[in-house]
C-alpha cells in the first residue's frame, strides 16, 4: 500500500490556552523565530504529507492569517473536543474519498519531529491497520492519557488522565498525541461517540475502543525521545520547549564542526547555517536566515539578526550588532558596533564604535564598504554612503548620506572631508 498520494493531515489548532493567559491563540506564541503551529506545519511537510488541514476555533481569523495558502483552515464553531474538532474536516472534499487516511496531530507538539512521524506513516502503511498511534514510556506519565492493552498486549483504549481509575493512572505508557488512521472508519467512529467523561467531549481519543470493539487492527510506534510530547499549555511549558528546541539546535551545529564555547548562554534558530571551524562566543544570540562561513570568531555578546551572509574567516566582538548585512572573506569587526544594511567585501576593518546609521525615520539605506577599506573608531556612516577600495575614515568621522570615498582617500571630520590620498597599506596602520 502507498498512501503518500492519500494522506492528509489534520491539525488541531482551535484552543485557547487559557493557562497562557493570553488574546493569541495558544498554537501561535513563538518558539524561536516562528509559531508553534509553524513548526508542527514543518514538521508535516517535512515528513511527506502534502495536504494539510487546519482545525480553527479561538481567534481563527489570525491563525487562518498565519496559515495561509499552506493549508486549509476549517472552523470548529464549538469548541466540543477533539473528536468533534476533526469531525468538521468530515465535510472537505478530499475526505470523500475511500481510500484517504488521515494524519492527526496537536498544533501545541512543536518538538515532535519529521522522522517521528515519518516513521509512524510508515508503520501503518506496513501494517495495514486502519489506526497507528504515537506511544511513549515515561516515569510520570501524570497528564497524559493511558495506553490500555489487554492481556495479549492489544491496544484496546486510551483513557485520559481526568477519566482514569486509579490503577489506570498507575500505566506508564502514554498516548504522545499522533496518529494515523483509515478515513472512512475513523469518520465513521466519530459519529457514534459520546460525551460521556468529565468534560463531556466528544474524545479522539475514544476511536480506539470503537475500533478495538469491532477488532480494527491498530498498531503504534514509540518515542524514546519523551521530550517530542511535550504538549505546550502555558507560558512555563513554552519556557521548558525553548530549552529543549534550543539544546537539539545546538547539538546539531557542534555535530557539524562547529565549537560552542557555552551552549547555555548561546542562542542560535534554526535556519541557521555554520561552517566548520568556526567559534561561537557565549553570549550570542543568531537569528533565523543567517549563514557564517569557515574559520570565524562570533561573540561574546554579540547579536547577529536576520538575513546576514558572513563568509569565512570573519570576526565579529564584543557588543556589535549585524542586520541584514553581508561581511566579506576576513573582515574585523570587534569591539562595539551596529552595521546595518550593509554590503562589506573582504578584509575590511571596523574600528571600535562604528556606527552605521542605516534608517531616516522612514526607509532603510544601503552601505557599501569595498576590499581592504579602514574604519576608525567611533566613525559613523549615514546611509546610503559607499566606501571604497582601501579607503580609510578617521577616529570619530560622520560620513554623511549619499557621500562617496573615493579608492585610496583618506577622510576625517565632521563631516567628514579629504584628508589625502592612501598611497599603499603602510601610509595608515591598523591598530
Amino acid at each position: 500500500m502507498n498512501i503518500s498520494d492519500q494522506l492528509a493531515a489534520v491539525i488541531l489548532a482551535a484552543g485557547q490556552g487559557t493557562r497562557m493567559n493570553s488574546q493569541r491563540p495558544k498554537v501561535l506564541h513563538k518558539l524561536g523565530s516562528k509559531p508553534m503551529l509553524g513548526h508542527v506545519m514543518d514538521t508535516v511537510t517535512a515528513a511527506g504529507v502534502r495536504q494539510m488541514f487546519v482545525v480553527t476555533g479561538f481567534r481563527g481569523e489570525l491563525v487562518a492569517e498565519y496559515v495561509g495558502a499552506r493549508a486549509r483552515c476549517v472552523p470548529q464553531p464549538n469548541l466540543l473536543g477533539t473528536g468533534d474538532a476533526v469531525w468538521q474536516v468530515n465535510a472537505e472534499p478530499f475526505m470523500q474519498r475511500g481510500d484517504t487516511h488521515v494524519l492527526v496531530i496537536y498544533g501545541d507538539t512543536p518538538l515532535i519531529t519529521p522522522q517521528t512521524v515519518a516513521a509512524l506513516i510508515e508503520e501503518h502503511r506496513r501494517s495495514n491497520s486502519l489506526c497507528t498511534l504515537l506511544s511513549a514510556v515515561v516515569p510520570d506519565p501524570t497528564g497524559y492519557g493511558r495506553i490500555i492493552r489487554d492481556e495479549r498486549g492489544k491496544i484496546t483504549a486510551i483513557v485520559e488522565e481526568q477519566d482514569a481509575q486509579p490503577i489506570q493512572k498507575a500505566i506508564q505508557e502514554v498516548n504522545v498525541g499522533a496518529y494515523v488512521f483509515k478515513a472512512q472508519e475513523l469518520f465513521a467512529a466519530i459519529q457514534g461517540l459520546k460525551p460521556a467523561n468529565v468534560k463531556k467531549e466528544y474524545y479522539l481519543t475514544d476511536v480506539i475502543a470503537v475500533f478495538a470493539r469491532n477488532a480494527y487492527p491498530i498498531s503504534h510506534v514509540r518515542t524514546e525521545d519523551v521530550d517530542e510530547m511535550l504538549g505546550i499549555n502555558s507560558r512555563a511549558g513554552l519556557v521548558k520547549a525553548f530549552a529543549i528546541y534550543r539544546r537539539r539546535i545546538i547539538e546539531k551545529i557542534i555535530a557539524g564542526g562547529v565549537t560552542v564555547v557555552d551552549p547555555h548562554t548561546t542562542y542560535i534558530d534554526d535556519e541557521v547555517r555554520i561552517g566548520q571551524d568556526t567559534v561561537i562566543y557565549p553570549l550570542t544570540v543568531i537569528e533565523r536566515d543567517v549563514e557564517i562561513g569557515q574559520g570565524c570568531a562570533i561573540g561574546p555578546f554579540c547579536h547577529v539578526r536576520a538575513g546576514c551572509r558572513i563568509a569565512d574567516n570573519v570576526s565579529i566582538g564584543n557588543f556589535a550588532e549585524i542586520n541584514r548585512s553581508a561581511i566579506g572573506k576576513g573582515t574585523r569587526i570587534k569591539h562595539q558596533s551596529y552595521i546595518g544594511d550593509a554590503q562589506i567585501a573582504a578584509a575590511v576593518n571596523i574600528g571600535a564604535g562604528t556606527i552605521i546609521a542605516n534608517y531616516d525615520g522612514k526607509n532603510k539605506h544601503k552601505t557599501v564598504i569595498e576590499t581592504g577599506a579602514f574604519i576608525g573608531t567611533g566613525t559613523i556612516l549615514v546611509a546610503p554612503v559607499k566606501i571604497g577600495k582601501a579607503a580609510v575614515t578617521g577616529a570619530g568621522a560622520v560620513v554623511p548620506k549619499n557621500k562617496k570615498v573615493e579608492d585610496h582617500q583618506v577622510v576625517v571630520g565632521i563631516p567628514a572631508r579629504l584628508l589625502r590620498k592612501n598611497e599603499g597599506p603602510d601610509s595608515c596602520k591598523k591598530s
